[in-house]
């Protein structure tokens, strides 16, 4: 019997594990809901979608690649939660060096689509920013997913640090999924600057990982705390950096690289 540091009640350790493992596949299979359904109509579910596709126009063929590759990545994570759930961990870590290699490739095809998607007259789909400013928002997503999974992967002999990290990683980058929800809500103006609605949904992604770490440690985890809080105060610093003559500047000479 393990003992619960917090309400002092004697735990099972197998019923702890479970709870882990539940915890961590069911916040899996949240994020990854959420991503779908924002690109349900851009991508995943296109064809149910005549109407906006035809309003849209077919996306560059480019971005069925770059569509499938981070596809791939949001079943990579189901299936590794749920390997570890499952008490495979043998299989998990053959998978991780896949998932290792794949993360390189999402950093790599995200930063080409976001370029290209600067580089239209039209700009990234349904977002009304001009596009050379709102190019930081896919650059810093793919900053911060790069340093998560890095650290992931160093820390992948620590699991309670490893598992968390990968979790961050693959949740800064649903901000694109979330920005996308169909729901008129989402377009509400929030008082604090860099803050929208999709950020503070996406924030909210991090509750239940707070809550975890207090009913399973009785604290939240050093990875829960520095790694929420970089993810939130990327947004306004973000939002300050866009506007910027440097980041203008930088944006135009980035998209000028593009072959074409």
């Amino acid at each position: 019997m393990a003992q619960d540091g917090v309400a002092g009640r004697a735990v099972s350790q197998p019923a702890r594990w479970s709870s882990e493992r539940a915890f961590y596949t069911g916040a899996a299979v949240a994020i990854v809901g959420a991503v779908v359904l924002g690109f349900s109509r851009t991508f995943f579910f296109r064809a149910w979608y005549p109407d906006w596709a035809r309003a849209h126009g077919a996306p560059e063929p480019f971005f069925y690649l770059h569509g499938a590759v981070f596809a791939a990545w949001l079943l990579l994570l189901v299936a590794q939660t749920s390997l570890v759930a499952a008490g495979r961990v043998d299989l998990h870590r053959r998978l991780g060096v896949a998932g290792a290699g794949l993360a390189v490739a999402m950093v790599l095809l995200g930063t080409v689509g976001a370029l290209m998607a600067a580089s239209r007259p039209t700009g990234f789909i349904d977002v009304p920013v001009p596009p050379l400013k709102f190019l930081v928002v896919p650059f810093a997503d793919l900053g911060l997913f790069a340093a998560f999974v890095s650290l992931a992967l160093a820390k992948r002999r620590r699991s309670q640090s490893h598992k968390r990290l990968m979790l961050l990683a693959t949740l800064s980058l649903a901000e694109a999924g979330v920005a996308r929800w169909p729901f008129a809500l989402m377009a509400t103006p929030l008082p604090v600057p860099g803050i929208g609605m999709t950020e503070l949904c996406l924030d909210l992604f991090l509750v239940p990982l707070l809550v975890w770490d207090l009913a399973s440690r009785g604290r939240p985890h050093p990875v829960t705390l520095w790694g929420g809080a970089a993810l939130i105060a990327s947004q306004p610093l973000r939002f300050m950096l866009m506007g910027s003559d440097a980041w203008i500047a930088f944006a135009g000479w980035a998209v000028s690289l593009l072959p074409g």
